[in-house]
């Protein structure tokens, strides 16, 4: 039998998703700046401290380095702190705590000591903000062994890979794309059996199609759609896979996809130099080169520091610049 839907926001879904781990589990913990009171920049939080307390939803002080140094204490002791930061950019006076201890500590006691960490990250742009408020650092997370990195794109995605982040004993980095907060609301049953929901480290085919495969996670995703949508017009089927985790990536939807259509785009918001798509034509150069009819095309963004808002259009990619990489792709 069905449970009963609700509509709801990826904002609304992620609050949900919180609500329902902290139900769950006593040593779940919420901590970050302004996530109590406030409930969140984003209002992600909204309410949890009011239900919780203020032991279990902290209000920190703005000190990333001693959010994510608190969080590995709490985590030796048998807690599952979810730290938020509260926009991407301002991730780097953690970064030394991340990758010197967060993503090492397990492998340095042998498993002795787990670090069941999620470092909730809004990421990305489309908000009008300025420099540190719109970034992409996905890549730096992803190359650093220890850490698992996963994005949602949707709703539903997010009220579970919250809640499958959190129950994790490994640390997460978890990724959310602050433009679609707000954007779309979708039907999430949150009666279903876990057993029924996808595993968290997936990747997804999201629209079946046989010409090109087009992979994109995060803010990309809804982009990726509306061009498959438009390619559709001139005749073209798009296959669109949600990469959904960034490390470990889930290649197997994606060489199975690249086998059937030869040719493959792959879009992310992040500049292109070093990025995720970098690794993932690699990987897919390594595997499918022989079910290739053109090279594996990157689209992403410039390779500069976040533009000022009043020309963030003109620095993000866009439906015209995944479009035009498809089109190129028939070039060869």
């Amino acid at each position: 039998m069905a449970g009963t839907m609700n509509k709801m926001t990826l904002a609304k879904a992620l609050n949900a998703g919180l609500r329902k781990a902290m139900e769950g589990d006593p040593k779940v913990l919420l901590m970050g700046e302004d996530v109590g009171k406030l409930g969140g920049v984003f209002r992600i939080t909204d309410g949890l401290q009011k239900d919780f307390g203020e032991d279990r939803v902290i209000d920190t002080p703005l000190a990333e380095s001693g959010i994510i140094g608190t969080a590995v204490g709490l985590a030796m002791r048998g807690y599952r702190p979810v730290c938020e930061i509260q926009f991407d950019g301002f991730v780097y006076p953690a970064y030394d705590q991340i990758v010197s201890q967060v993503a090492k500590i397990h492998f340095r006691t042998q498993g002795k000591v787990k670090m069941p960490i999620v470092i909730r990250i809004p990421f990305g742009g489309g908000i009008g903000a300025v420099e540190h408020h719109s970034e992409s650092p996905e890549a730096q997370f992803a190359h650093t062994p220890g850490l698992k990195v996963v994005t949602c794109s949707n709703p539903v995605d997010g009220y579970w890979m919250i809640q499958q982040a959190i129950a994790s004993d490994d640390p997460v980095i978890f990724l959310e794309p602050k433009r679609q907060y707000h954007a779309d609301k979708a039907d999430i049953d949150e009666t279903a059996d876990a057993s029924s929901i996808q595993p968290l480290f997936t990747s997804r085919v999201v629209r079946p199609g046989a010409d090109v495969t087009l992979l994109a996670y995060g803010p990309m995703v809804k982009t990726c759609l509306k061009a498959a949508e438009a390619a559709a017009t001139e005749g073209r089927s798009i296959e669109v896979i949600d990469l959904r985790t960034l490390s470990p990536l889930d290649m197997g939807p994606v060489f199975e996809s690249v086998r059937r259509t030869g040719r493959v785009v792959v879009a992310h918001e992040a500049h292109t130099n070093l990025g995720m798509g970098s690794e993932i034509a690699a990987r897919i150069s390594e595997q499918c080169f022989y079910s290739l009819e053109s090279p594996v095309l990157r689209v992403g963004g410039f390779d500069t520091p976040y533009p000022p808002s009043r020309i963030e259009e003109e620095w993000l990619p866009d439906l015209d610049r995944v479009l035009d990489a498809i089109d190129r792709t028939f070039e060869f």
